[in-house]
C-alpha cells in the first residue's frame, strides 16, 4: 500500500506539469475571471478537463486483485484488474472552476473512457466519476479563492464515494473488498493533495494575474496625470495628438487612435500611411462603438480595414463619454488578439472612465467659467485640489498589497469626480445622490485613514427623493473629517442620519471629534471667519444657499461640545420631490 503510495504521488508530478501547461491557455485564465462561462468556453472545458481526466487514468496504476501485482501503466484490462489512478484531479478541478455543467461534462467523458478500458470495476468507476463533476461543481462559488484544504477534501471526499460505489456495484464482493483494502487509502490521499497541488498551480496564476494588474493600474494613474493638462482644455485635433503620443508610449501597442463621432482626430504608430487623421471614420466597428456606447475587441475579420497588408490585427475600442453621451473612441492596436489580454482590456476600459471623467471636467471648467451665481464658485473654490492628488496616492500605494481595492477606490474616485462636475452645472439634486456623493468621499477618506474612521448610516428611504442644492452635504462631511478628526488618531466615529419627518426631511452629521469652543460656534456658517482653524467658507457657502432657496428655516444648525464632538444638521420642506 505505501509503495503504491508512492507510485501515484510520483505521477502527480505529470498531472501538475499538465495543470502548468494548461494554466498559460487563453480560455482557461479567463475561466479564472468569469463567474459563469459562454457555451464556446464551456465546451472547451468539458473537452480539456474531460482529456485530463483520460491522462489521469493512464497514468494510473493497473492491480491484479487474483495475484496481488501492481502493472506500473495502464492500458487496458482484464477481468480481474482494476486502476489506482487520478482521474477524478480533472473532473473535480473541472467543476470547481467550471460549475456542475463542466464537471459532469468532464466526468461523462473521462467515465466513458474509463468505461472503455473494461475491468470488474468499469461500470462502479465511470459513475463515480461522473458523480464527483456534480460534487465539486456544488461548491463552484468563487473558484479564484477555494482554499487548499477544501480543494484536498473535495479531492478525497470524490475518491471516497468512488470506493463506495466500488463496494455497492463491482462483483465479485470479496474483489471489490481486496480493490478497496488495497488501494483505497493511497488513491485517497494522493487524489486530495493533486486537486491541492492543482489549486496551488492557480492561486500561483491569480497571483501573476493580479500583479500584471497592479502595473496596468500605475501605468493608468500616470497616464491619466500626463493627460489631464491636455483633456482639460476639451477634445479636437491638438489635445488628441498629445493624448495618443502618452498612450502609445505608455501601453506599448501597435498603435493608438482617438476619434470623435465622426472623424479620427489622431493617429500614432503602425498603418499611418492609411489610418490618417482628419479623414470621416471607415470601419463599421467604431460606428457601432459610437451608437452603442460599448467597449469591443475587434479582430482582423472585423477591423475591416481597407489595406490589405494592414499591421494592425486587432484593436480594443472603447467610448469616450461626456455626460452620458458618447463624444468619441479611443482605438488601441495590436498584432493580433492573442497579445489581448483580460488585464489590457480592463486597463482600458478604466482609462477611458477617467479620461471621460477629464473632459466632463473640460466642460465643467468651461461651465463654471460662464457661471453666474456667486454662491457656487465660491463652493467650487472650497473643493480642496490636494484631495485628488492624496486620494491617487493612497490608491497607488494600495497597489501593491490590495489591488482589488484599489479598483473599487478607483470607482469611488471616479464617482467622487463625476458628482463634482455635475454638481457645477445642476441647480438642483436629490439628496440620494448627495448621499452617494458621501459615500464615495468616505471610502476614499477611510482607505487613507486605515482602522481610524468608522461611518454608521440612519437613512428613511422616504427621504432620498426629497430634492436640495447640489454640493450640500459633502462639504459638511468634509468638514467633520478635515476639524473634527484632526487631531484625533483612533476610535474617528462618524454619523449620517437623513430621516422623513412630519414637515420636512432632516439631515445630520454627528461625529466624535474634538469639538468647537463657543466662540467660534457663535459665527460659524453665519459669515465667514478670519482664523488660523479655517475661515468656515465651506459651512457659509451651504448655509447660504439653503437659506436662498427654502428659506430661513432651512439654515445650518449647530451643536457642539468641546472634547466630545459635533452635530450639523438642516432640515428640508416637502417639497418638489423627484418623481
Amino acid at each position: 500500500m505505501f509503495i503504491l503510495l508512492l507510485t501515484m504521488l510520483e505521477r502527480l508530478g505529470i498531472i501538475v506539469t499538465i495543470a502548468f501547461i494548461l494554466t498559460r491557455f487563453r480560455f482557461f485564465r479567463a475561466m479564472l475571471y468569469q463567474k459563469e462561462l459562454n457555451k464556446k468556453h464551456q465546451y472547451i472545458a468539458i473537452i480539456f478537463f474531460g482529456f485530463f481526466g483520460i491522462i489521469g487514468t493512464y497514468t494510473g496504476v493497473a492491480f491484479n486483485t487474483d495475484s496481488l501485482e501492481y502493472n506500473r501503466w495502464a492500458a487496458g484490462l482484464s477481468s480481474d484488474e482494476a486502476i489506482a489512478n487520478s482521474r477524478v484531479i480533472g473532473v473535480v478541478i473541472a467543476g470547481l472552476l467550471g460549475g456542475y455543467k463542466v464537471g459532469i461534462g468532464a466526468g461523462l467523458i473521462a467515465g466513458l473512457h474509463r468505461l472503455s478500458l473494461g475491468g470488474f470495476t468499469a461500470e462502479a468507476c465511470g459513475l463515480a466519476t461522473i458523480f464527483a463533476g456534480v460534487i465539486s461543481g456544488a461548491f463552484h462559488r468563487d473558484q479564484r479563492n477555494t482554499k487548499l484544504p477544501v480543494a484536498f477534501l473535495i479531492g478525497a471526499g470524490a475518491e471516497t464515494l468512488q470506493m463506495i460505489i466500488i463496494l455497492l456495484m463491482a462483483r465479485p464482493f470479496h474483489k471489490a473488498l481486496s480493490l478497496v483494502e488495497m488501494i483505497g487509502i493511497p488513491m485517497i490521499l494522493a487524489n486530495g493533495v493533486g486537486c491541492a497541488l492543482f489549486m496551488l498551480v492557480i492561486k500561483n496564476v491569480v497571483n501573476e494575474e493580479e500583479k500584471a494588474g497592479a502595473q496596468q493600474a500605475q501605468i493608468t494613474l500616470r497616464i491619466a496625470d500626463k493627460t489631464l493638462a491636455y483633456l482639460r482644455k476639451g477634445l479636437d485635433g491638438n489635445s488628441a495628438k498629445e493624448v495618443c503620443k502618452i498612450l502609445y508610449n505608455e501601453m506599448k501597442s501597435s498603435a493608438v487612435s482617438i476619434t470623435n463621432q465622426h472623424t479620427i482626430l489622431a493617429h500614432l504608430g503602425l498603418g499611418d500611411d492609411h489610418h490618417q487623421a482628419d479623414v470621416q471614420i471607415q470601419t463599421k466597428i467604431t460606428k457601432e462603438v459610437l451608437e452603442t456606447g460599448k467597449l469591443v475587441v475587434a479582430n482582423e475579420s472585423t477591423i475591416h480595414c481597407r489595406e490589405k497588408n494592414c499591421p494592425l490585427g486587432a484593436a480594443v475600442i472603447a467610448p469616450l463619454k461626456q455626460r452620458g453621451d458618447i463624444v468619441g473612441t479611443i482605438k488601441v492596436y495590436f498584432p493580433s488578439e492573442r497579445n489581448i489580454t483580460n488585464i489590457i482590456i480592463e486597463q482600458i476600459s478604466g482609462l477611458c472612465q477617467l479620461l471621460s471623467n477629464q473632459l466632463e471636467m473640460a466642460e465643467a471648467d468651461h461651465a463654471l467659467q460662464l457661471a453666474k451665481e456667486a454662491e457656487i464658485k465660491a463652493l467650487q473654490a472650497q473643493i480642496n485640489p490636494h484631495f485628488l492628488f492624496n486620494s491617487l496616492n493612497t490608491i497607488v500605494s494600495l497597489l501593491r498589497i490590495d489591488s482589488e481595492k484599489a479598483r473599487k477606490l478607483l470607482y469611488s474616485l471616479s464617482h467622487f469626480i463625476r458628482q463634482n462636475v455635475n454638481g457645477t452645472t445642476s441647480v438642483e439634486t436629490t439628496i440620494l445622490n448627495e448621499l452617494n456623493h458621501v459615500k464615495a468621499y468616505l471610502e476614499i477618506e477611510k482607505a487613507r485613514f486605515v482602522d481610524k474612521l468608522q461611518v454608521e448610516y440612519d437613512i428613511d428611504e422616504e427621504a432620498l427623493t426629497e430634492r436640495i442644492p447640489p454640493l450640500t452635504l459633502q462639504p459638511i462631511v468634509e468638514n467633520a473629517c478635515k476639524h473634527g478628526f484632526q487631531n484625533k488618531s483612533e476610535d474617528c466615529l462618524l454619523k449620517v442620519s437623513i430621516k422623513h419627518g412630519a414637515k420636512g426631511s432632516i439631515v445630520k452629521v454627528r461625529d466624535n471629534g474634538e469639538g468647537i469652543d463657543i466662540g467660534r460656534k457663535e459665527f460659524l456658517a453665519k459669515e465667514i471667519i478670519q482664523s488660523e482653524k479655517g475661515s468656515g467658507m465651506a459651512l457659509y457657502n451651504v448655509n447660504r444657499r439653503l437659506t436662498i432657496i427654502f428659506g430661513p428655516e432651512a439654515a445650518l444648525k449647530i451643536e457642539s461640545t468641546v472634547g466630545i464632538g459635533t452635530e450639523v444638521s438642516f432640515e428640508i420642506p416637502h417639497r418638489g420631490r423627484e418623481k
